[in-house]
């Protein structure tokens, strides 16, 4: 065997067990001789010994397609080929874990193809694969197992949102969303000029009128690339499950979504993924959508309640900034800690908190009850949703800007609200 391979201990096949059957109802039916029954059973048992030998030495040759990162839930087509040296390919099977669905898994041919899909963000270990081989006379079969062992990065859907992005710079002007700097009562010095009547007061630059003996003001630019800090909630709400993925699964695909778009407006974009303490931080830089990707693709849900007023602490003292709150509301006592934080962030940045409607407790309000059970668990949802849109309302009294959608659709709802942000010039 090759170096890095294995062969498992060789087995009879079924068509050994076939041979020996039909030497049994050819004893019975046509009477023969003890002798002639045990040398014919010694024949195929020297077969098979022979044939489990030949099977367990043969030569296998992998090829194997090298995976890439794959972006979470959109499959890449993926082939295996092995190549048997003096037996026959019976089946080939691709083991994958969990957070990797394989299409097909297995094969009875020498060669697989189909698509690979991350089902889970994070890094995962895709194992060798296994062949079983039949020797030549096909009494025996070996299953060896060869290959490398793979690293496979799961990211959040990045492509998905660079191509909303470019859909979206296909429909509008090309520099809609990239507002050109207007001058005003900006935070970019521009120039000093003289005063006029509809100067605000603030503007006026005493020591150039008492150098020049006239009224002077300053001329700003209002600075309109501005800086966007996704905060993650990574506590215990943001692990439970919407469809096949989790709730803090569907935030970081649109958090990839609104990142690209705050790129494509010339905004710098950060990060900071919080539970009980700060876990991840990445200050705002250009071109900053991949880099957040990469620095939050194998986050994973935390068991303990999430402390909003730590993590806000976190940007406080920063640049002002657009800070999109990427967590989940349905829970009444975590919602309250959120609102008793939000003014020590609104006195600071604009906020922007996005959250995806939970599409378990709406069907639960849809179907009609079919017994005692069913009408108290949508008493109990009828109850969740009024409390979410309290607080939402509440969210909504105090200035802040909320995004709620489906999950499928929370990520252009994000970046057509970061947008309108940017337009109404709130930032």
């Amino acid at each position: 065997m090759p170096p890095g391979r294995s062969a498992s201990v060789p087995r009879p096949s079924r068509r050994a067990a076939l041979a020996a059957g039909v030497v049994a109802v050819a004893t019975v039916v046509a009477h023969l001789p003890p002798a002639v029954v045990v040398a014919a059973l010694a024949v195929i048992a020297g077969a098979v010994v022979v044939d489990m030998a030949h099977a367990r030495r043969v030569r296998v040759g992998v090829e194997r397609t090298d995976v890439p990162a794959l972006a979470r839930g959109t499959p890449v087509p993926f082939g295996l080929d092995v190549t048997v040296d003096g037996g026959q390919v019976t089946r080939l099977h691709q083991p994958a874990p969990a957070e990797l669905a394989l299409d097909p898994p297995e094969v009875t041919s020498a060669s697989l193809g189909g698509s690979l899909t991350g089902v889970h963000r994070g890094t995962h270990t895709l194992p060798p694969m296994v062949v079983r081989v039949r020797g030549p006379l096909g009494l025996a079969t070996s299953d060896h197992t060869g290959g490398p062992v793979d690293a496979v990065t799961v990211l959040p859907d990045l492509p998905r949102a660079r191509r909303l992005a470019a859909a979206r710079r296909r429909g509008r002007a090309s520099d809609e969303g990239r507002i050109r700097n207007r001058l005003g009562l900006g935070t970019e010095f521009e120039t000093i000029r003289d005063y006029s009547p509809d100067d605000d007061i603030r503007q006026v630059n005493w020591l150039a009128t008492a150098r020049v003996g006239r009224p002077m003001s300053n001329q700003f630019r209002i600075d309109e690339n501005r800086d966007l800090v996704c905060m993650v909630d990574a506590g215990r709400l943001m692990a439970s499950p919407l469809g096949e993925a989790t709730r803090l699964d569907v935030a970081l695909d649109a958090l990839a979504v609104l990142a690209v778009a705050a790129d494509d407006a010339g905004d710098r974009v950060g990060t900071v993924a919080f539970a009980a303490s700060v876990v991840r931080n990445l200050p705002p830089r250009r071109n900053g959508a991949e880099p957040v990707v990469r620095a939050l693709f194998d986050l994973e849900p935390m068991e303990v309640e999430s402390d909003y007023d730590r993590a806000f602490q976190a940007v406080v003292g920063r640049k002002r900034a657009l800070v999109a709150l990427f967590t989940d509301l349905v829970d009444g006592t975590a919602a309250r800690t959120l609102l008793a934080a939000v003014p020590v962030l609104g006195r600071h940045h604009a906020l922007m908190v996005v959250s995806s409607t939970d599409t378990d407790l709406a069907a639960a309000l849809r179907t009609p009850p079919a017994d005692d059970r069913e009408a108290l668990r949508a008493v109990v949802a009828l109850d969740l949703l009024a409390s979410r849109r309290r607080t939402l309302g509440l969210l909504r009294r105090m200035g802040v800007t909320v995004v709620e959608s489906g999950p499928d659709t929370l990520g252009p709802a994000c970046a057509s609200a970061y947008v309108r942000l940017k337009q109404s010039g709130r930032l």
